[in-house]
């Protein structure tokens, strides 16, 4: 009888909260307005919050509109150059209480260099939290015992952490390992030796040489990393599917993209069905989780130390690069509508405040709190007015795949100057074969249904669509180029800028060796 999986799905279904936290989770906006207090109350003798009065923003009859009026907006660059450079040359209580001794290396999918996120002992706390009530949802699941005495197949960054002396820098994955349950050790996957390791391609090699002598339950990790990986096993070991090698594999646990474009691909690594689950861990702080089979969408986290506005994703409040506009329109979750876009504005337990942090989300059900992620605020087109969304370029490859049984794993898109006009460039990562004009009449049509203000804009100022078809190793090879290959990277779904240049420079490279 599997004793220790008995005693920890028990200890899960002992984890549900008590019947009036329930009823807390069930008052949004109670806890939303509890959060800020707590936030400002902790930061009121910061740098930050004495700059910005919040001892006396605590006494406002009206909290959280006082604090939408005093405290203005920031992005990374804004908060960097203003607040958090300090904390990252050993200053204390910069924008949160006592010294930042971690700082998450994140560049997300559009910048260049790396950011520094402060995190702090508060946000691991959160995080650890978070994760808990993640796995203790898993128990209304009805799994068996033996479900809970598998492995779980971790794929992040190198826990590996750079340190110079004032404060420790890497990936969150390797921040956060070292606040690991100590009964969680036994199942973590691929283990504190692989997982420190820098480099993907080692390990990569190293994860596929050790796969026989694991037994997975749960994976998690980015889609396109986690496919090579399970790929690389298949053929390593001639399997048909994973299942053969670890008959008890579950669950997919993804986060960061939307995976919509991946299922067709992912269905032919499994032999039997899997439950997907999305959760939302962003650098600065976990946001949201899977929490119902039924629906595909993801249950906002609002009482565990981090408070929400939302910006109108409208050309009122963003350029046509994406940038934010001066004083924009935010609203907060008592304002938002289901089925709108809106950026996330963030501020958290590691000090960050009224802070964008990139991703667009919508509200599926905003009385259960339940999010989609769209996509990313530089990560759409609307070069005269189109307004190409994310959602709207993964729904229409997706189309693709479906009608013409095809695996596209990766794609990106570009808006261009065409004459006195402008034009698409659609590259498509695919080892499939497909005909590209077949390919971009189909992606156009799609486009169109999806998307009125599309239509309209191919009819105007859109005049011409090109698509590159390219064997998918090139998107891989060119994140490798970049150094960021494996752990939490995505490819980004526009390329703009010098993003767009390089990568045009790295294509003629790679055609001139073909």
């Amino acid at each position: 009888m599997p004793i220790l999986g008995t005693i920890i799905k028990k200890a899960y279904e002992l984890r549900h909260l008590p019947v009036e936290k329930k009823k807390l989770r069930l008052q949004p906006l109670k806890a939303q307005s509890d959060e800020l207090k707590k936030l400002i109350g902790k930061a009121q003798f910061t740098a930050f919050g004495e700059n910005y009065n919040f001892d006396l923003l605590l006494k406002s009859q009206n909290i959280t509109e006082q604090f939408r009026k005093e405290v203005p907006v920031f992005d990374y660059n804004s908060m960097y150059k203003q607040w958090w450079y300090r904390a990252l040359n050993g200053e204390s209580y910069v924008s949160w209480p006592g010294r930042v001794k971690y700082f998450a290396l994140s560049s997300g999918t559009s910048e260049s260099s790396s950011k520094h996120i402060p995190v702090t002992a508060d946000m691991l706390t959160s995080i650890k939290k978070a994760s808990i009530r993640q796995l203790v949802s898993t128990s209304k699941y009805n799994f068996p015992v033996e479900f809970y005495e598998k492995g779980m197949l971790m794929i992040g960054g190198s826990t590996h952490l750079q340190y110079n002396g004032t404060y420790y820098a890497g990936d969150l994955s390797g921040i956060t390992a070292g606040s690991l349950p100590f009964w969680f050790q036994h199942f973590y996957k691929p283990g504190k030796r692989i997982s420190k390791t820098a480099e993907w391609a080692t390990k990569l090699n190293e994860m596929v040489r050790k796969a026989p002598s694991w037994d997975i339950g749960v994976i998690v990790g980015v889609p396109a990393w986690v496919q090579i990986l399970l790929e690389r096993i298949i053929d390593e070991y001639n399997l048909t599917t994973i299942h053969d090698l670890w008959p008890n594999l579950t669950v997919y646990v993804h986060s960061g993209v939307s995976f919509a474009p991946y299922i067709k691909s992912f269905e032919k690594l499994f032999g039997k069905p899997m439950i997907y689950s999305e959760s939302y861990l962003a650098s600065e702080g976990y946001i949201a989780y899977q929490n119902s089979l039924e629906r595909r969408t993801m249950e906002l986290i609002v009482d565990n130390g981090i408070y929400y506005e939302f910006v109108p994703f409208t050309e009122d409040n963003f350029d046509e690069e994406g940038n934010l506009r001066e004083k924009p329109e935010t609203l907060m979750l008592s304002e938002v509508n289901n089925n709108e876009e809106y950026a996330l504005l963030l501020t958290t337990n590691a000090g960050a405040w009224r802070y964008l942090i990139g991703d667009t989300i919508k509200f599926t059900d905003k009385e259960r709190c339940e999010i989609i992620i769209t996509g990313r605020t530089k990560h759409y087109l609307s070069l005269c007015g189109e307004h190409l969304s994310q959602e709207n370029m993964n729904r229409a490859i997706e189309m693709l795949q479906d009608e013409y049984n095809i695996e596209v794993r990766e794609f990106t898109v570009a808006g261009i100057r065409h004459g006195s006009l402008f034009a698409h460039r659609w590259y498509l990562g695919t080892d499939d074969a497909i005909d590209p004009d077949l390919a971009i009449r189909k992606i156009d049509e799609y486009l169109k249904q999806l998307n009125d203000d599309y239509m309209v804009e191919r009819m105007e100022a859109v005049r011409e669509l090109f698509i590159e078809v390219l064997p998918s190793r090139v998107f891989y090879d060119y994140m490798k180029k970049l150094g960021k290959e494996g752990s939490a990277n995505k490819f980004p779904r526009v390329l703009k800028g010098q993003r767009l240049e390089d990568w045009e420079q790295y294509l003629k490279t790679y055609q001139q060796k073909v």
